[in-house]
């Protein structure tokens, strides 16, 4: 473990502009990636000579177990900030580069009153290598897609007309914890009807009625790392046209995460479900990406979109979900999680389409 996160560090070191010396690392996520530090406050100063750690009173005890040797925990019990500016005085560092994407304004204030020398913005230097995965993420990834799997299938046969979505909600979520989930990456979505029609909904109060479809987009979590899995089910019945609908969802779906391969572009990517959804006339239903990355974030790089042309790099994980959203009748979404191997794609989760209906 340790011997993975110094060569990530060395790595972003070895990333940074010739004339920098050092990256305040802000971002929670990047934080863990390169030390294995899960606190919720921390700094991380990666010069090109030492790397520390910087936090508070209450992780005295947890940080310097997890983090190790790869860096020095400095422990502050007043202010990490005041203990930033002594450290960098220390350091004699000329130039810092901060992570411009996710510091907020008041923190790159801070910085530039308690740092004499230069400080550049930087965007997206650990997320960029974040996006190739090692083996041990890709199982961790593949656990929690499996324990989500067995949550799923415990619940469904539980779902009945006439109770609330908010309650499928609750005992799904309690399956995963009690599964060993850590955390829910996301609030989990059930939406049922005409709501199903909203990709990202709120489980509600409404309730679930015999003959519509249900959408449930849920995840979990293991070692840090996501799963991200949706499936639409037909709760007693389904009448012609959710079959229909369901079935170009899942011919899309199939032919995306089939045909998915590390090198193409993210444009080039959602192509392959998008083309197939605007030949069978619905086009316009399908408004969003077809996925995204997923790592210790559940949406992280790369983007597989119309709008990127970025190429997708062997050993990302990215899902997989192209849906139908049709305003007042309802919606329909597939997703899965995809590793993008040198040999071609592998399903991470289960990869189970077929429509279910319940016996609700």
């Amino acid at each position: 473990m340790a011997d993975h996160r110094l060569a990530r560090q060395a790595v972003v070191v070895a990333s940074l502009p010739a004339d920098c010396d050092a990256l305040l690392v802000s971002h929670l996520p990047n934080i863990r990636w390169l030390t294995g530090f899960t606190g919720s406050a921390a700094l991380l100063l990666v010069a090109r000579d030492r790397r520390a750690l910087i936090t508070d009173f209450r992780y005295a005890a947890q940080a310097p177990g997890e983090v190790g040797g790869v860096a020095d925990v400095v422990i502050d019990r007043a202010n990490v900030w005041d203990r930033l500016r002594r450290l960098l005085e220390a350091s004699g560092l000329t130039t810092l580069a901060i992570e411009s994407h996710v510091m907020a304004v008041r923190d790159a204030e801070r910085i530039g009153a308690l740092f004499r020398g230069r400080v550049i913005p930087l965007a997206d230097v650990v997320e960029q290598l974040r996006q190739v995965k090692d083996d041990t993420e890709v199982a961790a990834i593949r656990a929690a897609a499996e324990l989500a799997a067995e949550a799923l299938a415990e619940v469904l046969p539980t779902v009945t007309a006439g109770e609330r979505e908010l309650d499928v909600a609750a005992r799904l979520e309690s399956a995963l914890r009690r599964r060993g989930s850590e955390w829910h990456p996301f609030p989990t979505i059930v939406a049922s009807g005409p709501r199903a029609a909203l990709p990202h909904a709120r489980s509600s109060a409404r309730n679930i009625v015999r003959g519509e479809l249900l959408l449930i987009d849920y995840g979990a979590q293991v070692d840090g790392y996501c799963a991200d899995v949706t499936r639409t089910v037909a709760v007693g019945s389904a009448d012609e046209r959710q079959r229909a609908v369901y079935d170009v969802v899942r011919e899309a779906q199939a032919r995306a995460r089939e045909g998915i391969r590390a090198g193409m572009t993210g444009r080039e990517a959602d192509a392959l479900a998008r083309d197939l959804i605007a030949c069978r006339g619905y086009g316009d239903a399908f408004g969003h990406s077809l996925g995204h990355g997923l790592g210790l974030e559940v949406h992280e790089a790369p983007r597989l979109a119309a709008t990127v042309d970025t190429v997708l790099p062997i050993g990302a994980v990215v899902t997989v979900e192209p849906g139908i959203y049709l305003s007042g009748w309802g919606g329909v979404r597939l997703e899965d999680d995809v590793w993008l191997g040198p040999g071609g794609p592998a399903l991470l989760s289960d990869g189970r389409t077929d429509l279910i209906i319940l016996d609700a």
